[in-house]
């Protein structure tokens, strides 16, 4: 008993110590958030950190009665909640919406460094176990809530993409791809699951989530997988396969890496006017507040976007050694700049969005919100702009706000978008438990 007294003292000065050094140290950012977004974003010198920024919003929940707040013209309403961690959506032909609840699967706890990351990931709602599970919302009477909620899939492995083709349901686990069959209609999925193929998952599975998105015509199907480490630190084979989309033959398993150096690319979506697949993408940390914007961007075959050795297109990152200079010959420039740190997750075209002109030809984005910056950035959901070429142009514009409240605490934070039968955007929020649905007044 006293030496778990001990081991909890020692730990509480630790966190204290730590939170001291991260309050005291001088890594605010200098950019404003305009000059930090867009196709052609402003960039500071690099700050390297011996330990990262820490500045967190603490994961508090929604109120009776609270809610984000819309852009003008716009309106938001609970489509479900009292839900567990929901984080990837996928909206079936039928109008059921299937969402994952899910999480990172049990992290380590060998030493004093995975118990402070523990500590902080349980500050930021991300704490707990991982429910393993689909569940399945149906809307019956149209009135823009779900009265059906029922467990689709359980007994998963830290699930999170989804695609449905033809009579097959596939999931992402953070360790294969699985097949399920599938009928419509159905509330719950008995058929056994096959597994397709492996995916990279060994310790620490730093980035742990595996998007799923099929191609139009369903025949090859794309995972995304994010890098093991922040700039390689743990030796370039504990990246094999990582910090890449995946493409994958489902009718026999076989795959190739189709895009490169994305340190973790998480939404996908197919840009309709040119059928091109684009992805958000969570770059590297630890070079201060200012630095490196996660991206939004086209992923062409056989691209590689420079992770680890640089970003943005030219950028050396000092801290990667080996150095590779001449990688920046080949490597591709991303599109279009979310901002510093805010962690995209979530993407979708507004193909099918009845939001009003502002937001009828671009992309929705799910900013899950920093954990390294200072100030907080991220905890919003923006719109994207594409002009008649299928580009992005411009700056993003605000949806949906008001996740972090005016205590800097989290009363939720947005995830995966998606657009709806009806036209309205459903927004899903890990921390509050709900799935919002947003929609024109």
């Amino acid at each position: 008993m006293k030496k778990n007294l001990l081991i909890l003292l020692v730990m509480l000065l630790v966190l204290a110590g730590v939170g001291w050094f991260f309050a005291t140290r001088d890594d605010i950012a200098q950019l404003t958030d305009a000059q930090s977004v867009g196709r052609e974003p402003v960039f500071t010198p690099q700050r390297q950190e011996t330990f990262p920024t820490v500045e967190t919003a603490k994961a508090v929940g929604w109120k009776g009665g609270e809610a984000p707040r819309p852009a003008a013209g716009l309106t938001v309403e609970r489509f479900a909640d009292a839900l567990s961690h929901p984080r990837s959506m996928l909206r079936l032909p039928n109008g059921d919406l299937l969402v994952a609840e899910t999480n990172s699967p049990p992290r380590p706890t060998n030493g004093i460094t995975d118990r402070i990351q523990n500590a902080l990931m349980k500050r930021v709602g991300a704490g707990d176990p991982s429910p393993n599970r689909i569940i399945l919302l149906r809307d019956t009477n149209g009135d823009g809530k779900a009265d059906v909620k029922t467990t689709f899939l359980s007994g998963l492995n830290s699930p999170y993409g989804m695609a449905l083709v033809g009579k097959t349901l596939y999931v992402a686990n953070t360790d294969a791809l699985m097949a399920f069959p599938y009928t419509e209609g159905a509330t719950k999925i008995d058929g056994k699951g096959r597994k397709i193929v492996r995916l990279p998952a060994d310790a620490p599975n730093m980035h742990w989530t595996r998007n799923l998105i099929a191609s139009p015509d369903g025949k090859l199907l794309y995972v995304a997988v994010g890098a093991n480490s922040n700039v390689a630190e743990n030796g370039l084979d504990a990246e094999i396969n990582r910090a890449a989309i995946i493409e994958i033959n489902p009718a026999n398993g076989d795959n190739r890496v189709f895009a490169s150096g994305l340190r973790n690319p998480v939404g996908m979506a197919w840009e309709p006017k040119n059928g091109t697949l684009w992805a958000v993408v969570n770059e590297r940390d630890m070079l201060g507040s200012d630095l490196v914007p996660d991206y939004l961007t086209r992923v062409e075959f056989g691209a590689f976007y420079g992770w680890p050795w640089n970003y943005w297109g030219g950028y050396e990152d000092k801290r990667v050694q080996p150095a590779r200079p001449e990688v920046r010959e080949y490597t591709k420039r991303p599109d279009f700049s979310l901002g510093n740190h805010v962690a995209p997750l979530g993407l979708t075209f507004s193909t099918g969005a009845k939001l009003g002109n502002t937001f009828a030809n671009g992309a929705f984005v799910g900013l899950h919100g920093s954990w390294n910056r200072s100030p907080l950035s991220g905890y919003k959901v923006v719109f994207v702009p594409f002009d008649a070429t299928g580009r992005p142009t411009g700056k993003p514009l605000d949806v949906l706000t008001g996740f972090v409240d005016a205590q800097q605490q989290a009363r939720g934070r947005p995830v995966d978008v998606v657009v709806n039968g009806d036209g309205s955007l459903l927004v899903s929020d890990d921390v509050g438990g709900v799935i919002w649905r947003v929609r024109a007044r």
